[in-house]
This record gives C-alpha cells, sequence and structure tokens, in this order.
C-alpha cells in the first residue's frame, strides 16, 4: 500500500492524474482543492515498542463535499462518524482506508470505500472517479 505513493514528486505527476481541472468543465474546476497523501510507517517509540505515524506524500486535488441525506444526518446524531464524497481524476489509485489531508484546514479523512466501485464509464467524457471517506484524527 505505502508503495503507491513513494515515488519522487517529479515521477508522481507525470505518472499519476493528480489534477481535476479541465476534466469536469467549471463546476469541478471552482471546487477543487489541494491535498496531501499521508502514508503510514511503523518507526521505535523509544520505549522498546513501536508507533504508528503519517508522513506527508504526494499532494493532489479533490472536491470534498460532506454527505447530507436525511439518512446521514439520523446516522450523525447516533454517534456514526461524519461521511464524506471525494472526486478525484479517473485511474487516482486510492485504496480502502488511505489518510489524506486537505491542506485549506488540516483535516484528516479516511477513504471508506474502493475508488473502482465508482468511477466514470469508459465512454463517458467527465474522467473522475470518487470514494467516500469519514474525517479522521491521526493516531497520537
Amino acid at each position: 500500500m505505502a508503495g503507491r505513493f513513494q515515488k519522487p514528486p517529479g515521477e508522481m505527476e507525470e505518472a499519476l492524474p493528480m489534477s481535476i481541472t479541465g476534466v469536469g468543465g467549471t463546476l469541478l474546476d471552482t471546487l477543487t482543492e489541494t491535498c496531501t497523501m499521508l502514508t503510514k510507517q511503523i518507526v521505535p517509540d523509544g520505549l522498546g515498542g513501536f508507533k504508528e505515524t503519517y508522513v506527508s506524500g504526494v499532494t493532489f486535488e479533490a472536491v470534498i463535499r460532506k454527505d447530507d441525506t436525511t439518512a446521514d444526518r439520523i446516522a450523525e446524531k447516533q454517534g456514526v462518524q461524519e461521511s464524506y464524497t471525494v472526486v478525484v481524476p479517473k485511474g487516482f489509485p486510492f485504496a480502502f482506508h488511505d489518510v489524506f489531508r486537505r491542506s485549506k484546514d488540516g483535516n484528516t479523512y479516511r477513504v471508506t470505500s474502493n475508488i473502482q466501485d465508482k468511477e466514470a464509464p469508459a465512454v463517458s467524457t467527465i474522467k473522475i472517479g470518487s470514494v467516500t471517506a469519514e474525517r479522521w484524527d491521526l493516531p497520537a
């Protein structure tokens, strides 16, 4: 999982679709936000054990919108995490439980679906995919 995002930034920008700009027209272009992938690493904790830490990786553009259906609001009242839809360029290598940070406010999110389930069909002129995600606090 971690190896997908550990190439040098110059190579990543050529190899992966990092930008939605121009993909879906003006509306998507105006809603994009800069995000950064966070890669989990296991490091010694200094006491003979280990701890999880997350390091910043590649940056990418995404549209992040809170799911606000009646069912979502009822679930939140019952203690279920807030749910978000994240739209990225088709082919972006999101995987279940990948973690990323939105640059403008520092909020972190964890992917809770598979991007292959919600990609635009090959015949579509809009080359996007989407995943669901939850607000997620990094382990201390």
